[in-house]
């Protein structure tokens, strides 16, 4: 364990009662005020300068220390989900029917941790840090409205690093890989139309909720056996709407759900599976239909350079214990945007802890942390900072030995 790793250390307790007050205080997407507010006042008293209102209710801290290279940016996300807490603990959400159920309660505080630990320790890196505070990543818009407003330039960021708390892997651990970490997120909606009548006499009309389980079938297939078993690929269907009575078979049902792959090719391939599983059904039973597919967010794929500057920021400030290999998973990060304009590496931070009940998965009612996750979150992303200075040097040596 280094110097950053000491100073994260140091800070455990505060940590731990900084994450807690947030927890307390969670706000939806958007409405993230209260939360905007104590992160800008805890910026500024570490000398940082700071926006406030960008990309709605981000919050950007930047330390400066000897000119704009290397800019490397940091990013947490801030706003909790529309879910009644269960926990039972002393520091449960105040606010009725909202909760930090995804731990962007842990990623502000590590955030603010290594903030703080850049601000006492300038000995260790050189540049300018951007810490971004982002909003709305759970409706999935936070990312690109930051970007919009250029929270990636002036200076332009060389990288990107970010973690998210992972109830899979055990405290203590930080999970990294290079490459494919979370998947691309798409939305389609069928809306199956036939001809509505009374239950008693099916064979007057045209059945649109048989449609809709033929399509539901019909469509498993595509992951079953259109999709190569060795690309990873989900369909789920999340919500059927059609009829208000026993008795009567409704003219319309709408179906909606979900598609996760992180293959390009794939992804292209089962908008047009879909439409073609659709069309083919509701025909063979004299159904009409209308397709809609909405692409969503990109996948998280971590460049090289930077997972190797995260392996490092690991193994230096809190151990080689601590590395473990990030599993994949089919769950999707609007991060991934900023992966698309900087070279970055997004992190699991290991928050389990079986003996202490802490199992419970991102959006359960349940969901907690091992608070010991908190400074090594911190450190770790402290670290890469300071890794990242040093293979910007590193850089340009090279170039200079090269001409």
């Amino acid at each position: 364990m280094n110097v950053i790793g000491k100073a994260g250390t140091a800070l455990a307790a505060e940590l731990s009662s900084l994450r807690r007050e947030l927890h307390q205080n969670p706000e939806l997407s958007l409405q993230e005020h209260g939360t905007a507010a104590i992160i800008a006042d805890l910026l500024a008293k570490m000398g940082c300068e700071v926006q406030t209102n960008v990309g709605g209710t981000g919050v950007v801290g930047i330390l400066r220390n000897g000119g704009d290279s290397p800019a490397i940016a940091l990013r947490a996300d801030i706003d909790a989900l529309p879910i009644a807490e269960e926990t039972g603990s002393n520091y449960a959400s105040k606010n009725p029917g909202v909760m930090h159920a995804c731990g962007h309660d842990a990623h502000m505080t590590c955030l603010i941790g290594a903030m703080r630990i850049l601000a006492q320790h300038r000995e260790c890196w050189q540049g300018t840090v951007k810490a971004i505070f982002q909003p709305a990543e759970e409706i999935v818009i936070g990312a690109e409205a930051m970007i919009q407003e250029s929270v990636l330039e002036n200076p332009k960021v060389d990288w990107v690093f970010g973690l998210h708390v992972q109830p899979d892997l055990e405290v203590g651990k930080v999970g990294v890989k290079e490459g494919p970490l979370m998947a691309a997120a798409d939305v389609f909606s069928i809306k199956i139309k036939g001809c509505g009548g009374h239950g008693a006499y099916p064979h007057l009309i045209r059945d649109p909720i048989m449609g809709a389980a033929a399509v539901v079938m019909n469509l498993q297939t595509l992951i079953s056996r259109s999709r190569n078993p060795l690309e990873p690929g989900v369909l789920s269907i999340g919500t059927i709407q059609g009829g208000t009575q026993h008795n009567i078979i409704p003219e319309e049902v709408e179906l909606t759900g979900t598609v996760r792959t992180y293959d390009t090719r794939l992804r292209t391939d089962m908008e047009a599976w879909i439409r073609r599983i659709v069309s083919g059904t509701v025909a063979a039973l004299d159904l009409t239909a209308e397709v809609g597919y909405l692409r969503g967010v990109i996948p998280v794929n971590n460049h090289p350079e930077a997972a190797r500057i995260a392996v490092n920021a690991v193994r230096n400030a809190v151990g080689t214990q601590a590395l473990a290999a990030a599993v994949p998973v089919m769950g999707s990060e609007d991060f991934a945007l900023f992966l698309e304009k900087a070279s970055g590496c997004f992190l699991w931070l290991g928050i389990r802890n079986e003996a202490a009940g802490i199992v419970h998965p991102w959006h359960s009612p349940r969901f907690d942390i091992d608070e010991r996750a908190l400074p090594i979150g911190a450190s770790v992303l402290a670290q890469c900072v300071a890794e990242a200075c040093s293979y910007h040097v590193k850089l340009k040596e090279y170039g200079r030995f090269g001409r």
